[in-house]
């Protein structure tokens, strides 16, 4: 039984990660209708300013606010600079040029930051690890899981009961009668990228504090994990995404135990072939792609 609680804790942290960066890129599919490829740099980002704002000396929680602050704030320019210019354009043309931003965002990384990992001096509370009854609870496993579900519970709060949240919800549902009604387009759109920057800076804390550095493409990997499980969900469904980033954690962890040392190496590519059988033999109707459903 200690070893079941053992990989379902394991399990729920990993997926927790997933599901964070699903959410960010949720929210901005159900608002544009894309999925922005170029938001793992965003974790990327994180992992940086964190590690020069702590070899500045800087408090950790005081670096971990401000790499947020970086990570919103990148997100933001993203879409002022590169996304709303392409406004109404063609959603492949959107596609293409996050994937444009992501390679221009690695290189410049990797010329400004090396190609070397560069190790991270978490505290304490985040790299211990407790024992109750038996069970091994890493300290960054624990936040993982509770993290997510703050987070979710304050987004929820946040797109029911906000003027800003209500805007968001409207505009994903119908943007053309949300625009006439007065909602400020320029807002919503800042908003969401806003939103999804903090939530990558938040599932950057919690990836860098199990991998302990960061890399220039520390991001991608993460990023294609938590695009499928955008997919499983349902694409644009918060709900779905949070599901989906959960069960592609119980999924690697459980493979993990499964198959030999000697086959891990074909975790990934099992998992795919799982879930590719996964969506194409669904039953109609589960965990279909709905614009943000949020209660």
């Amino acid at each position: 039984m200690e070893i079941f609680i053992q990989y379902l804790i394991n399990a729920l942290s990993l997926g927790g990660v997933y599901a964070l960066i699903a959410l960010g890129l949720a929210i901005v599919f159900s608002i544009f209708g894309f999925i922005n490829f170029a938001h793992g740099e965003l974790l990327t980002l994180f992992g940086y300013a964190l590690f020069y704002s702590l070899g500045a000396g800087i408090p950790f929680p005081l670096a971990v606010i401000l790499s947020l602050i970086a990570c919103m704030v990148a997100a933001v320019a993203m879409e002022r600079i590169a996304f709303r210019p392409l406004r109404g354009a063609n959603p492949m043309t959107l596609l293409v040029t996050s994937f444009a931003i992501s390679g221009a965002l690695q290189v410049i990384f990797q010329v400004a930051f090396g190609a070397l990992p560069k190790p991270l001096n978490m505290p304490g509370f985040l790299t211990g690890a407790f024992n109750v009854g038996g069970v091994y609870i890493g300290a960054a496993q624990l936040i993982s899981i509770v993290t997510v579900a703050l987070l979710a519970i304050a987004l929820n709060l946040f797109l029911n009961r906000t003027r800003f949240g209500l805007s968001l919800v409207a505009s994903a549902q119908d943007f053309d009668v949300a625009r006439l009604m007065g909602i400020k387009v320029n807002t919503v759109y800042a908003i969401a990228f806003a939103l999804s920057g903090l939530l990558a800076g938040v599932a950057a804390l919690l990836w860098v504090s199990m991998r302990g550095s960061v890399t220039p493409d520390m991001g991608f990997t993460p990023l294609v994990k938590a695009f499928v499980a955008t997919i499983v969900g349902g694409m644009g469904s918060l709900t779905g995404a949070v599901a989906g980033g959960f069960f592609l954690g119980v999924m690697e962890v459980a493979l993990q135990i499964v198959l030999p040392s000697d086959y891990l190496v074909f975790r990934d590519p099992l998992i795919l072939s799982i879930l590719i059988g996964f969506l194409l033999f669904r039953p109609r109707g589960l965990l279909p792609a709905a614009a943000m459903p949020v209660k």
